[in-house]
């Protein structure tokens, strides 16, 4: 191969080394742990299931809260900087977002799950959760609500980052 072409092949190296440099996401809303466990086959959960849609957990300090139950955090459970809605989404899908708005950005202020849309209770944002995207709907804030990562195994959910 000629000097000229090798120039070339590393030239398109760098490139290729530099192209992707700070392309991930990065969320307003501060990196807190999250490792929070739901068992839909036993006791309050066993309807949490991807046939109810539109259905919701939250989890904060006090615990987990679904419907009128409410089951004690573990000392292994870990929800994140304002909290955790876990959210039956349009499809089926289970997905999961911190509940502090992007805009407010207060820990102990943390968006309200109403239907469809979390709503923050300082400047009024909705992010919309029915197709599990949680993107503002007011333009208040111009970035959706932290989402965390659901992993659904034979009915036991799995939520971190």
């Amino acid at each position: 191969m000629c000097r000229f072409g090798k120039q070339i092949i590393l030239a398109l190296a760098v490139l290729a080394m530099t192209g992707c440099e700070n392309t991930t996401f990065r969320s307003s809303v501060p990196t807190y742990p999250v490792r929070l466990s739901i068992n839909t086959q036993m006791g309050q959960f066993v309807h949490f299931k991807p046939e109810n849609v539109y259905d919701y957990i939250t989890v904060n300090r006090q615990g987990y809260h679904y419907h009128d139950y409410t089951l004690q955090l573990s000392a292994m459970d870990a929800f994140g900087y304002a909290g955790v809605v876990v959210y039956i989404d349009g499809g089926g899908n289970y997905n999961a977002f911190d509940l502090c708005c992007t805009h407010c950005l207060k820990p102990h202020e943390p968006t309200v799950v109403n239907g469809f849309y979390a709503v923050c209770p300082s400047c009024g944002e909705e992010y919309d959760l029915s197709w599990g995207i949680g993107v503002p709907t007011k333009g208040i804030s111009r970035e959706s609500l932290r989402k965390y990562r659901v992993v659904n195994s034979s009915g036991k959910l799995t939520i971190t980052h």
